[in-house]
């Protein structure tokens, strides 16, 4: 079952891909490192994921008919879920994104290593970047 994402359906077979929980966090914090810093101008209520333990930003813009994120968080692990999201979405349509199937965390092996709370969290960060995602997609197309 693909995702409609070719980049997140190679994170998704990577994370899969490994029994060791330790692994899969590692390189999901290896995504948070590669996040780059989030302006300060987007640090603001409107881009906060509601539903998270952690302050997670997150800010979709058009280029193009094209998708492109940026986002933080202050907990690390949280700050590599968003990063895995981004790169997933990344120069995706609105219309990609709105529809790409949430069961891919589940493919990913991820939700047995997190936190309840951090599982949840991970979970709105991608429900807010859909959100996002079908506004502008409205914004597109004069339904405004």
């Amino acid at each position: 079952m693909t995702t409609g994402s070719a980049e997140l359906d190679a994170i998704v077979q990577r994370l899969a891909g490994t029994d060791d929980p330790r692994r899969r966090y590692e390189y999901v914090l290896w995504l948070a490192k590669g996040l780059a810093p989030l302006p300060e101008e987007f640090r603001q209520e409107v881009f906060k994921v509601k539903g998270c333990v952690s302050q997670v930003y997150v800010v979709g813009q058009l280029s193009n008919g094209l998708l492109h994120w940026q986002g933080d968080s202050d907990a690390a692990i949280t700050k590599g879920l968003l990063a895995l999201l981004i790169k997933g979405l990344e120069g995706l349509t609105p219309q990609q994104a709105a529809a790409v199937d949430p069961g891919f965390i589940a493919r990913t092996g991820l939700q047995a290593s997190l936190t309840p709370s951090r599982a949840n969290g991970f979970i709105n960060i991608f429900r807010t970047m859909q959100a996002q995602a079908r506004a502008l997609a409205g914004e597109q197309s004069g339904d405004f």
